[in-house]
């Protein structure tokens, strides 16, 4: 049993090892926290102005696309951080932490500007056809999802067989149902994203460890603790 006054330490080393094992995820949620609060006391109208002036949309991606891909990508689109926080250490933690930083931000990034182009691409030619507003050049089109999906796409090859189908299967229904049912411009660009990260498929040759297997995770979790003397110690009642 350890002490409880070494309890905290152990804890607090515990700590510090997860974030140094990710290190770009985390400094990348700090920076994410720290403008959502930003957005958070601007008022609608600043907020617009703020938004709009790093957004990737036809506009920007024609007269400054450097700038705008590289801000977009440390604001939310939305006032909620937490849900972040989650996805993050749910996907870009442990891709980060397989990849190493490089090839995850190689993954991450290709996907970002492709699939802004690629969906900015399809608005204008749903202006041009008059299917959709020419306002629409300036729409507002910040965050951090392409990267994401990127992540989720690639992160299919750190998955041990049978399970790797059944995860590809889900977020091929995930992102490519909203294609079917309502097709917007970001649609288009979250299942391309998705796409690129899948192709990446060379880059995650010859990672080391062996991939995850989810049924190996929740026999450990349920697993009964062992004594000291090697044997299983029966449940408490």
């Amino acid at each position: 049993m350890i002490p409880g006054r070494l309890m905290p330490r152990r804890a607090a080393a515990a700590t510090w090892r997860f974030l140094r094992s990710a290190p770009i995820t985390f400094v990348w949620l700090i920076v994410l926290l720290i403008t959502t609060i930003i957005q958070r006391s601007a008022t609608p109208h600043e907020l617009d102005v703020m938004l709009g002036e790093r957004s990737t949309n036809l506009h920007h991606l024609s007269n400054d696309p450097l700038d705008v891909l590289v801000t977009s990508l440390f604001w939310i689109d939305g006032s909620y951080w937490l849900p972040y926080l989650v996805l993050f250490c749910v996907f870009h933690v442990p891709a980060e932490r397989w990849l190493g930083s490089l090839r995850w931000l190689i993954v991450g990034l290709s996907a970002h500007v492709i699939a802004s182009y690629l969906s900015e691409g399809a608005l204008g030619l749903a202006i041009r056809d008059g299917m959709a507003s020419s306002s629409m050049v300036n729409v507002t089109d910040v965050g951090v999802s392409y990267f994401l999906a990127a992540i989720v796409g690639v992160l299919t090859y750190r998955i041990a067989f049978p399970w790797r189908w059944i995860y590809l299967a889900g977020i091929l229904v995930v992102y490519g149902l909203p294609l079917v049912s309502d097709l917007t411009f970001t649609g288009i660009g979250h299942f391309s994203s998705l796409l690129i990260g899948l192709a990446w498929y060379p880059i995650t040759r010859g990672r080391p460890g062996r991939p995850w297997n989810p049924w190996d995770t929740v026999r450990r979790l349920t697993r009964r603790p062992t004594s000291a003397t090697g044997t299983r110690r029966p449940a408490q009642t």
